[in-house]
């Protein structure tokens, strides 16, 4: 029951409604005349201010998409209607499209249209109300997001054997929480823990949980995030199924287990993230491998590594053993004398290839020696040849001298020095 407490001043009251004072303006005398515009302003400043942000439940008529995305429609109950509008800019993020007999709950704030004095829901939000609602948005969302690859496998991130640090997103005061640490406590203790408390249910839930995982991706010390919580409706889980979260998981760049419900509940989240366990303390048996079982295979590799080795220095043992009894061990100056006289065969050979080498190269240059003295023009002046110069160069025939020219004859044991008196053909 609301309750209205009227404070009179001189100019103006005061409204008390729920423990919020507005301020509006008092009735007018009968003499004060009110065009259209400045009544409809007042009315217009009343609803705004007293129904800024109101939920509201009802079902959809009336249904227009309109070519510029806007959607207009009415919310009816059994004795009232209510003009609505969802703009673009807000409307898009909504996977299921709204139609005539959907009931929905709506978030808005009462705004007032001045040019047809009307007054309309401007929505925020709007989700469905109902199982078959909610299921017929589960499914929608589902097509969706799968046509666009976020539940591909090759999108899936391998969960870290032996994690260290592990991020739990979800309620701080849930039974899923008691569960989770209660499982890693006693599986293995020295696994640290790092609690990101958030709504797990209700109005603003999604956002919490979607703005959790982007901060403990950002923090990045973490090996595997835990996201979820415990049983309930599908109500209670549907931030689960909410988009922005399902955008989330599939944009984290740490591996993450998904932990909704019970074994029979299936969210969006489960389908988006790298795993998906039945319940929250599956999910910390899953991440956590129990001590003993670490202990016992450490032991068994122990024990491999021992034979390995072992096997290996008797391997070593036994090749060292065979070269010992091998002959050349025993026998290493037999390996120098066989050595040595390899080397003097060597030598031998060299004895009897070097003279033979040498005497091929003594005629081949006995014989270039004789072409080269047949071919020395000394050897032909010493046949009463000469030759003839005049100013150093070689006269060739004897048009080329005149009369008291100077020359030179060369003879093979020496130059005389004559001048031409005549020359004649």
């Amino acid at each position: 029951m609301r309750a209205f407490l009227f404070l009179t001043g001189s100019d103006t009251g005061y409204l008390f409604v729920h423990g919020t004072i507005s301020i509006f303006t008092p009735m007018m005398h009968e003499d004060h005349i009110l065009t259209v515009s400045e009544l409809t302003r007042d009315i217009k400043y009343m609803l705004e201010m007293n129904f800024s942000r109101v939920w509201v439940q009802g079902e959809i008529s009336n249904f227009k998409l309109h070519t510029s995305g806007h959607m207009y429609f009415t919310l009816k109950d059994e004795r009232a209607q209510l003009s609505a509008v969802f703009w673009r800019s807000r409307n898009t993020l909504m996977p299921l499209k709204p139609v005539d007999g959907m009931k929905v709950l709506a978030l808005g704030s009462i705004t007032v249209y001045p040019p047809h004095g009307n007054y309309q829901l401007d929505v925020e939000k709007l989700q469905p109300l109902g199982i078959g609602e909610l299921q017929m948005l589960f499914e929608q969302l589902k097509r969706k997001l799968a046509a666009e690859g976020l539940f591909d496998a090759r999108h899936k991130k391998p969960i870290p054997r032996y994690p260290q640090r592990i991020g739990v997103i979800t309620s701080e005061t849930g039974a899923a929480l008691r569960d989770i640490l209660t499982i890693l406590a006693r599986r293995n203790p020295s696994i640290e823990v790092v609690l990101y408390p958030v709504r797990v249910q209700g109005v603003g839930a999604a956002e919490e949980i979607a703005q959790a995982i982007r901060e403990c991706n950002e923090y990045g010390n973490l090996d595997v995030l835990i996201i979820g919580r415990g049983g309930g409706s599908l109500e209670d889980l549907w931030p689960f199924n909410e988009e922005i979260v399902a955008r989330a998981i599939y944009e984290s760049h740490i591996p993450t287990i998904s932990a909704v419900g019970h074994e029979v509940d299936v969210s969006i989240a489960d389908f988006v993230a790298d795993l998906r366990a039945p319940t929250p303390s599956a999910a910390a048996e899953l991440v956590a491998r129990d001590r003993n079982e670490i202990v016992a295979e450490l032991a068994t590799r122990t024990a491999t590594m021992r034979r390995v080795i072992l096997a290996y220095i008797d391997q070593l043992k036994n090749s060292v053993v065979m070269s010992v009894k091998s002959y050349e061990f025993h026998k290493p100056r037999t390996m120098v004398r066989e050595y040595n006289q390899k080397i003097d065969d060597i030598i031998e050979r060299l004895h009897v290839l070097v003279p033979s080498m040498i005497e091929s190269k003594t005629i081949t240059l006995g014989t270039i020696e004789k072409q080269l003295r047949a071919l020395n023009p000394y050897n032909v002046l010493r046949r009463g040849y000469t030759i003839v110069r005049k100013h150093g160069k070689t006269v060739s025939s004897s048009a080329l001298l005149h009369a008291n020219d100077e020359a030179e004859i060369q003879f093979h044991d020496g130059i005389v020095n004559a001048r031409v008196e005549r020359t004649r053909k």
